[in-house]
């Protein structure tokens, strides 16, 4: 008999069944009912190694607060040893990919159809940003709507440099289709040349910068500068600035990036429960000039500045 109190022989049958892929947010949206007083709910968490109690107990403290929670409502915590898999390929056998307006976000593995709108090829690793996360969808869609790909483009915080990426790509039709018209031809725009080939990317890991370069060379989206650190003061002016990261991580730096986007800037990784402190913080600033859009319990705060 193991720890859990059963045995193997207490499984009778297991057994496999193909489901139709569908929208697994809405359907679970159709079943979530609100938690009844008294109610419990077990949340599961994997690390490498047993962290610090403290440090646990501090980071669930405050992850409890933004739910609405107090420190008390934590019944038991009780820890275990499971063997140890290769994660990353157990993990890869149920990405499929993400399909938006213009992109297909897929994994460097599946196999996509013949389709008008951008593949994006992605080999994640260990690094953030597969497309599936509603903070990147939120981003994506900020960029197919906004993007026209003539602007400098600055992505803070890249990840796996999916949204630079992005960009790039779209920059990559607008120049194709200029060289197609002609110099002569009415439809060019007037772009500065300092500014028409300029995206960067960010990440204060190194090993995301690493991935993050892999996967613009996969997907051939050249022209863009890769760089670990963050945005700061000697960072110049960009026309269009995305920081998908954390409330935590946006609110310090808030500043700088209004300050350094000319045009459009797009905030993400923030919970629908933090939207009345990224507002609040908005505001102290003097920018009122902004829209919240939503994606399941995620927000993204879309920034425009007036020329």
């Amino acid at each position: 008999m193991g720890k859990s109190g059963f045995s193997s022989a207490s499984v009778k049958k297991i057994v496999w069944r193909e489901v139709e892929n569908q929208d697994w947010l809405v359907e679970w949206k159709k079943h979530w009912k609100p938690k009844l007083p008294g109610e419990t709910v077990c949340v599961a968490g994997y690390f490498n190694e047993k962290p610090n109690g403290e440090n646990i107990q501090n980071q669930l403290t405050e992850a409890l607060r933004i739910y609405g929670f107090s420190s008390a409502s934590v019944k038991k915590i009780v820890w275990r040893e499971v063997e140890n898999q290769d994660w990353l390929v157990e993990w890869k056998k149920h990405w499929k990919p993400t399909v938006t307006k213009k992109f297909i976000i897929a994994p460097s593995w599946e196999r996509v159809e013949n389709t008008e709108k951008i593949v994006i090829r992605i080999e994640p690793n260990m690094a953030f940003g597969t497309g599936t996360h509603e903070t990147t969808r939120l981003c994506l869609k900020a960029i197919e709507e906004n993007y026209a790909g003539e602007e400098s483009f600055l992505d803070v915080g890249t990840g796996t440099g999916i949204l630079a990426i992005a960009a790039a790509k779209i920059k990559s039709q607008v120049l194709c289709f200029e060289s197609q018209v002609g110099k002569s031809d009415s439809l060019i725009w007037n772009l500065r040349p300092e500014t028409r080939d300029f995206i960067a990317a960010c990440d204060t890991d190194f090993d995301s910068i690493k991935i993050a370069k892999e996967n613009a060379e996969l997907n051939r989206a050249g022209g863009i500068e890769f760089y670990v650190g963050s945005i700061s003061a000697e960072t110049p002016v960009f026309d269009f600035v995305c920081a998908n990261l954390t409330i935590d991580v946006i609110m310090p730096i808030l500043p700088l990036l209004i300050e350094k986007t000319k045009r459009i800037l797009v905030l993400s990784g923030i919970l629908r429960e933090q939207e009345n402190l990224i507002v609040s913080e908005l505001k102290k600033l003097k920018t009122s000039d902004f829209k919240i859009h939503t994606d399941g319990e995620w927000i993204s705060v879309l920034m425009v500045n007036g020329e």
